[in-house]
C-alpha cells in the first residue's frame, strides 16, 4: 500500500508539475509523512488537491502499519505468555525463586545446569529481556502477593528460595508460602543478622548470610585450598565424571530395612555413601556397615553419574533384593 500510493503520487507530480522523478518522488514522500519541508516548486491548484491526498492517504497507511505490528508483537507476546503459564501449570516438585537479582541470576543458573524444574518471581519488569533470553519460566510482580504464588505453583512446589530485595520482603514472602503449604521447604537470605530469627519464625527453614558464608569460604579456601575445590569439583561436575549426589530412600524402595553392608551399593555401583540425614536434625557422617536404611533417608553419595543413577533407582524401586 506504501509504496502503491508513493508510485502514484511520483507520477501524479510528474505529469502535473513536470517535474523531475527525484523531485517527485521526494515531495511524495515528504507529503505521505508529513515531515513539512519546503516544499520542491510552486504548487498549482491540482498539485495542491495531489498533496492533500497523498497526505490523507499516507497517515491511513502508516497507522495501519503501525497498527499491524502492535497486533502482532502483541499476539506474539500473549501466544507466549500463554504457553508459559501452561508450562507453569504442569510443574510439580518444582522450586520457586523469588528474586533475580544478582544472587538470584546464580541460583537460576545452577538450578538450569542441574536439569531442577524452576520458576522466577520478579518485580522489576525491566527483568524480562534476560529472563526470556535465558529461557527462564518467570512471573512479574511481588512475590509475598498470594495468588502470584499459587500462580508458581507454592502448593505443589517442594521448595522455595527468597531472596529478593530486603530483608522485609523475604520474611513477607516466607510467611505467605508456609500459610499457604506447610510441607514446603524454604531457603531465605537474611542480609542482616537480626533478620534471622524473624525468618526462622516467619517458617523459612534454612536461613543463609551472604556475608558470613562468603567471609567463612574465603577463609577455607586459604586454609584448605585443596579441600574446597575437591568439594566444589564433585559438587558441580555435570561431565559424567565423579560427582556429589542427594538421594531419597522412599517407602517402596528395595533399600529398607537393609543395612550397607548386604548392598551391592559400593561392591557393584562403586558409590561411597558418605553422610545419611535421618529427619530434620540426626545427620550420620561416614555410616558404619551396620546401617540399616529408613524410609526418609537422605544418601549423600559420590560416584560417577551413570552410577548415581542406579542409586537413585534402587532407592525408589519396588522391593526386590539390593
Amino acid at each position: 500500500m506504501l509504496f502503491a500510493i508513493a508510485a502514484v503520487g511520483a507520477v501524479g507530480y510528474v505529469v502535473i508539475e513536470g517535474w523531475s522523478l527525484s523531485d517527485a518522488l521526494y515531495m511524495t514522500l515528504i507529503s505521505m509523512t508529513t515531515t513539512g519541508f519546503q516544499e520542491v516548486g510552486r504548487l498549482s491548484n491540482a498539485g495542491r488537491v495531489l498533496t492533500a491526498l497523498l497526505i490523507i492517504a499516507g497517515l491511513a497507511s502508516l497507522a495501519h502499519v503501525g497498527g499491524r505490528v502492535l497486533q502482532i508483537a502483541v499476539e506474539h507476546y500473549l501466544v507466549r505468555r500463554g504457553r508459559m503459564d501452561k508450562s507453569i501449570a504442569r510443574l510439580r516438585d518444582h522450586v520457586i525463586l523469588c528474586g533475580y537479582g544478582r544472587m538470584g541470576r546464580h541460583i537460576a543458573e545452577d538450578l538450569a545446569e542441574a536439569g531442577v524444574d524452576f520458576v522466577v518471581i520478579e518485580a522489576d519488569p525491566e527483568m524480562k529481556e534476560s529472563l526470556d533470553d535465558h529461557g527462564y519460566l518467570y512471573l512479574i510482580g511481588n512475590a509475598s502477593n498470594d495468588d502470584l504464588l499459587k500462580e508458581a505453583g507454592v502448593e505443589r512446589a517442594k521448595g522455595l528460595i527468597a531472596v529478593v530485595s530486603s530483608d522485609a520482603e523475604n520474611v513477607y514472602t516466607t510467611l505467605t508460602a508456609k500459610a499457604i503449604n506447610r510441607d514446603i521447604t524454604i531457603v531465605a537470605r537474611a542480609i542482616s543478622d537480626d533478620s534471622e530469627p524473624k525468618l526462622r519464625t516467619a517458617g523459612a527453614d534454612r536461613v543463609i548470610k551472604p556475608y558470613e558464608l562468603v567471609g567463612r569460604r574465603i577463609a577455607q579456601l586459604v586454609i584448605r585450598p585443596a579441600m574446597v575445590e575437591f568439594v566444589d569439583t564433585i559438587a558441580r561436575s555435570r561431565s559424567g565424571e565423579i560427582t556429589m549426589e542427594e538421594i531419597t530412600v522412599t517407602e517402596t524402595s528395595a533399600l529398607v530395612g537393609i543395612a550397607l553392608k548386604d548392598t551391592t551399593i559400593r561392591s557393584k555401583l562403586n558409590v561411597i555413601v558418605v553422610a545419611i540425614r535421618r529427619g530434620a536434625e540426626d545427620l550420620i557422617y561416614n555410616p558404619g556397615p551396620t546401617i540399616a536404611f529408613r524410609p526418609g533417608d537422605v544418601l549423600v553419595a559420590i560416584g560417577r553419574e551413570t552410577d548415581l543413577k542406579e542409586l537413585s533407582s534402587l532407592c525408589g524401586a519396588a522391593a526386590g533384593g539390593a
